[in-house]
C-alpha cells in the first residue's frame, strides 16, 4: 500500500470509521442483528475502488482487533473466536471485489453496479457462513447444522442486505455520474 496520498489515507480512514459507525446503527429484527455496516462496505468498494476499499476494511478490522470496541459486539483479539468474525473478513474481500468490478464497468449502469454489489455480498455471506459453521462446530463446541447455518447466517439477514445493496448501487451511480460530469466540465474548460 505504498504511494498513498493524504487524500487516499483520509478516504480509507473515513470508510473505516463509517463501517464502525454502521455497526452501531442497528435495526431491531428477530434472530439476526441488522446493521448498516454493509452499506458502508459496499460504498467503500464503489467509491474508493478495489485497493483503497480493501484498505479501509483492513483498517477497520485491525482497529477492532487492537481492542477498540468498533465491532457490533465489542473488539479485541479474542473477537476472532466469535462466530460472526468471518463476516468481517468478508467485508474486506467484498469491498475489494465490489471495487474491482466497479473499476471494470465501462459505462455506468445501475443494474451492473447492483450486480457488482451483490457479488461482494455473496463473498461476505460465503465467508461469514463458513466461519460461523466452523467456529460453532469445531471451536465453541456448540454444534450447528448446515441448514441452520444457511438459515441464520444467510437467509434471515439477506433481505435487508439486498435492500442495502440497492441503496449502495443507487448512491454509487449518482456519485459516479457526478464525478464523470465534473471531469468532463474540467476538460472542456481547459
Amino acid at each position: 500500500m505504498s504511494n498513498l496520498t493524504l487524500r487516499d489515507m483520509s478516504q480509507v480512514a473515513l470508510f473505516a470509521a463509517l463501517t464502525a459507525v454502521g455497526a452501531f446503527i442497528k435495526v431491531p429484527v428477530p434472530f439476526v442483528p441488522f446493521t448498516l455496516q454493509y452499506l458502508f462496505v459496499a460504498m467503500a468498494g464503489i467509491l474508493l475502488g478495489s485497493r483503497l476499499g480493501l484498505a479501509s476494511q483492513i483498517l477497520y478490522i485491525a482497529i477492532g482487533l487492537l481492542g477498540v470496541p468498533v465491532f457490533a459486539e465489542g473488539g479485541g483479539p479474542a473477537y476472532v473466536l466469535k462466530p460472526t468474525f468471518g463476516y468481517l473478513i468478508g467485508f474486506a474481500l467484498g469491498a475489494y471485489v465490489i471495487g474491482l468490478l466497479t473499476e471494470r464497468l465501462l459505462e455506468a449502469h445501475k443494474g451492473r453496479l447492483f450486480l457488482s454489489v451483490l457479488a461482494g455480498l455473496a463473498i461476505i455471506y460465503g465467508m461469514g457462513a463458513l466461519y460461523l459453521y466452523g467456529i460453532m462446530n469445531y471451536v465453541t463446541n456448540s454444534p450447528i447444522s448446515v441448514v441452520n447455518t444457511v438459515l441464520y447466517g444467510i437467509l434471515l439477514p439477506l433481505p435487508g442486505d439486498i435492500f442495502l445493496s440497492g441503496v449502495a448501487a443507487f448512491l454509487g451511480l449518482k456519485v459516479w455520474l457526478h464525478r464523470r460530469a465534473s471531469a468532463g466540465a474540467q476538460e472542456a474548460s481547459q
